[in-house]
C-alpha cells in the first residue's frame, strides 16, 4: 500500500467476532483520491485512469468483513475501468472465485475470455469471476457487494469452476431479485450479526448465487442438468490429459467420445466454442509457462502446448494479450522483481 494512504482506513474487531476494516479517499486531496483508491485496490486489481479521469472529483469507499474463510466487502464508487491482467495472476496468490452484486448501478463493457476482443456492453446486475483468469471491465457509479468464495462452493454446481468467470445475470433473469433482495438485508445487517449468523448469510447467499448461474449453464436442477455436468466433466478431462497434442481439436473430442455434436456446441457455447475452449486453455498455460520456466525458449514452449509454429503461437498470442510472448515474460519479471 502507498505510504501516502488516507487517514481514514481503520481496522477493528466486531463485537461478535467478526473481522471489519473500513476504507475512504475522503481523507485524501481531491486530486489524489483516485490515485489513493488505486493503491488500495490495487493488490488485487488494477485502476485504469485516463488523463481526464484523474482531473474529475472522485469518491469511493469500502467496507470488508471477513467470517472465517469467507469475505465480503460492500463498496461505493464513482465509475471505473478495471483490469485483471494475466501479467497481475502471475505474480500475486488471489485464486478465490468472486462474484459481484450491484445494488446500484452495473457492470459493462466485461471482456473475460484470454481470446475475447469485443466485450459484451450490456450492462449486467452479477457478475462471476475467476481471479485465476483475466478480466477487464467498467463499473459504473455503482454500490456493489463482494463475496470472495472458495473453490468448493462453486465445484459443487460446476464440474468445471473455471467456466463459471466472466458469466453475468441481469435484473430479468430468474432468482436475480431474490439474490439482490437477500444481498441488501445481509449488507444491512451484518454488523449486528454474530459470526455464525453472517456465516450462514454469507454461504446462502454463495449457494443462491452459484445456483442461479448454474440454472443459465443447464448445470442444475434436474436429472438431465447433471448428465450435461457429467458430460461436461468427461470433456474437460480429455482436453486437459491432451492439451498438449497439436492434433488435439473438437473433431478428434467428438470422435473419442462419440458424444452427439449439437450437444458439445451447446456445452461450449459461452466459452465461444470448443476450439476456442481448447487454444484458451493453452495459451493460459503458456502464459503460466513463460513466467514459471524463464529458461525455457518461447519456442520450446509453444510447440510443448501443441502450437504448430512460432509464428502461430506468437500471433495467437498476441492477439489474446494484446503483446508478444516474450514481452509478456519481460513485463511479468519486472512485477516480480518490483514486489
Amino acid at each position: 500500500m502507498s505510504s501516502r494512504a488516507p487517514t481514514v482506513d481503520v481496522f477493528r474487531p466486531l463485537e461478535h467476532g467478526i473481522a471489519h476494516n473500513h476504507f475512504s479517499v475522503r481523507g485524501e486531496s481531491p486530486e489524489r483520491r483516485l490515485l489513493a483508491w488505486r493503491d488500495r485496490v490495487g493488490h488485487i486489481i488494477d485502476v485504469l485512469p485516463s488523463r481526464s479521469d484523474l482531473e474529475k472529483p472522485f469518491q469511493a469507499s469500502i467496507d470488508r468483513y471477513q467470517v472465517g474463510d469467507l469475505v465480503f466487502t460492500d463498496c461505493r464508487s464513482d465509475l471505473l475501468v478495471l483490469e485483471r491482467s494475466q501479467a497481475r495472476i502471475s505474480t500475486d496468490r488471489v485464486r478465490d472465485f468472486v462474484f459481484h452484486v450491484f445494488l446500484e448501478g452495473a457492470v459493462e463493457n466485461v471482456a473475460a475470455r484470454a481470446s475475447q476482443r469485443d466485450s459484451v456492453p450490456s450492462p449486467a446486475r452479477i457478475l462471476a469471476l475467476d481471479m485465476n483468469q483475466p478480466i477487464r471491465m467498467q463499473r459504473q457509479a455503482c454500490r456493489v457487494i463482494t463475496f470472495f468464495l472458495p473453490g468448493e462452493l462453486v465445484q459443487a454446481v460446476f464440474p468445471d469452476p473455471e467456466a463459471i468467470h466472466g458469466r453475468m445475470l441481469h435484473a430479468s433473469m430468474p432468482l436475480v431479485p431474490v439474490i439482490i433482495e437477500h444481498v441488501a438485508t445481509l449488507s444491512g445487517r451484518i454488523a449486528s450479526m454474530s459470526a455464525v449468523e453472517a456465516d450462514g448469510a454469507i454461504r446462502a447467499a454463495a449457494e443462491l448465487l452459484v445456483a442461479a448461474f448454474g440454472r443459465q449453464a443447464g448445470l442444475s436442477g434436474d436429472t438431465r442438468a447433471a448428465a450435461r455436468a457429467a458430460m461436461f466433466a468427461q470433456v474437460r478431462r480429455y482436453i486437459q490429459a491432451h492439451l498438449t497434442e497439436s492434433d488435439l481439436s473438437p473433431e478428434r473430442v467428438l470422435n473419442a467420445l462419440e458424444l452427439p455434436r449439437p450437444t458439445l456446441y451447446r456445452l461450449f457455447q459461452h466459452e465461444g466454442g470448443l476450439g476456442a475452449y481448447i487454444r484458451n486453455l493453452r495459451l493460459r498455460r503458456a502464459a503460466d509457462e513463460l513466467i514459471r520456466y524463464s529458461h525455457v525458449t518461447v519456442i520450446e514452449i509453444a510447440y510443448g502446448l501443441g502450437f504448430k509454429s512460432a509464428s502461430d503461437f506468437t500471433r495467437a498470442f498476441r492477439r489474446a494479450y494484446d503483446m508478444a510472448p516474450q514481452d509478456f515474460r519481460a513485463l511479468a519479471s519486472r512485477r516480480l522483481l518490483s514486489r
